[in-house]
């Protein structure tokens, strides 16, 4: 395959320019943040069946050497799901659709994308991220961070207008428009609010909040009550945990899913009961592990979580 080359670049550096077993982590911070040996619930319903997907900004690197083995990978690990990132972008239409032939293939979905906002705004690079999501199948395009260093209420109101505006073009081409935060959208403003308020009030009931939980719990916000607090909207999620400390250590976003600090029973119990979440994706920024292995362990972590709901 070639058109590859879009996939070399970072999604950070793109925005700016536009099976394995639950035993191989230690037992005590899995028990610790609600994961319980299977055989202690044996009586337990099935949880509800939500498909489990990745960021593949998660395994960055490797797609870009080699996008159809990587997705394979994924496959024979047990994901169901991908979400591409921004470079994805740089394909044509024709190699969008050998893609789409591949994860057919595969029996990979591809529900969501992570975007710049290029793909929000009207213009070419709306245009053509509307086609490729189209040939994907993709049902949300997801803002991947803020455009801007917000400094009050009305950035982020005159932010959630263009949001707002994003969605109502995307909607007759079958999409919806989302936002995916990060820790700086939870902090509070002069008037009392937070971005992340003044986004929810101000798009509509449709717009996706697609909730990072790993920036939500390192910047103190409670993500269960913002679930509650958002019936029907938190229809995606990344699993990315958080763990006090330095990544020097390999703490903060290096821990592996399920060995930090996040309360993933409650949260999975709000996202399923309320928040309406249709998918879930893994996300690592990167871990102790190579990217490969790190999707492999955080998918036994999250099997062996579900196992014991």
């Amino acid at each position: 395959m070639s058109q590859s080359s879009p996939l070399s670049l970072s999604r950070r550096d793109f925005l700016a320019q536009s099976s394995a077993s639950a035993a191989l982590i230690a037992a005590a911070p899995l028990v610790a943040n609600g994961f319980v040996p299977a055989t202690a619930h044996a009586a337990a319903p099935a949880p509800k069946r939500v498909p489990i997907g990745i960021e593949l900004y998660a395994v960055r690197n490797e797609l870009a050497r080699d996008l159809p083995k990587t997705l394979r990978t994924m496959k024979s690990y047990g994901y169901e799901t991908v979400e591409f990132f921004a470079p994805y972008l740089g394909w044509t239409i024709p190699y969008a659709k050998t893609v789409r032939t591949m994860l057919d293939d595969l029996g990979l979905r591809c529900y969501s994308t992570h975007n710049g906002m290029g793909s929000l705004t009207p213009g070419e690079t709306m245009t053509k991220a509307i086609e490729i999501n189209q040939v994907l199948g993709t049902r949300q395009v997801v803002l991947a961070s803020p455009p801007m260093q917000a400094t009050g209420p009305d950035d982020w109101k005159r932010f959630a207008e263009k949001l707002s505006t994003a969605s109502s073009l995307l909607a007759p081409h079958g999409l919806v428009a989302g936002f995916h935060n990060h820790s700086a959208e939870w902090e509070t403003l002069s008037d009392g609010s937070r971005g992340m308020d003044l986004i929810a009030s101000g798009t509509p009931a449709e717009f996706v909040l697609q909730l990072d939980v790993g920036t939500c719990v390192k910047a103190g916000a409670d993500p269960v009550a913002w679930i509650s607090a958002h019936p029907g909207r938190i229809r995606s999620v990344h699993l990315k945990d958080w763990a006090p400390g330095e990544e020097a250590q390999e703490k903060s976003f290096r821990v592996l899913f399920g060995e930090g600090t996040s309360p993933w029973r409650q949260i999975v119990t709000a996202l399923e009961s309320v928040g309406g979440v249709e998918f879930y994706l893994m996300e690592q920024e990167g871990s102790r592990f190579p990217e490969l292995d790190t999707a492999r362990r955080c998918l036994a972590n999250w099997k062996a979580f579900r196992k014991s709901a």
